[in-house]
């Protein structure tokens, strides 16, 4: 589910940015969008990411899909020869 962006915008320097960064991360994340400066001027803005794609789900495809018996049986001799470049 999308979060909505608070209307929060708030201008930190570039040093209070570096120094801390990993708090101005998490408001980010909450919904904060943060302007940082440098020399007075703006130089960046730091946003909630959008469209974030779900972590993968281990084993959700079990099922989908099997190994057929002959998996890793040798290949014919003449598409091993194509592939060996000796035809």
């Amino acid at each position: 589910m999308p979060r909505k962006p608070k209307v929060v915008r708030e201008a930190v320097s570039l040093y209070e940015a570096k120094t801390q960064l990993s708090a101005l991360v998490e408001r980010a994340y909450s919904g904060e969008e943060i302007v940082i400066m440098k020399s007075g001027r703006a130089r960046a803005r730091l946003v909630p990411m959008d469209n974030v794609p779900a972590r993968r789900v281990p084993g959700r495809g079990k099922g989908a899909w099997r190994v057929s018996a002959n998996f890793d049986a040798s290949l014919p001799d003449e598409i091993l020869d194509a592939f060996e470049g000796t035809l």
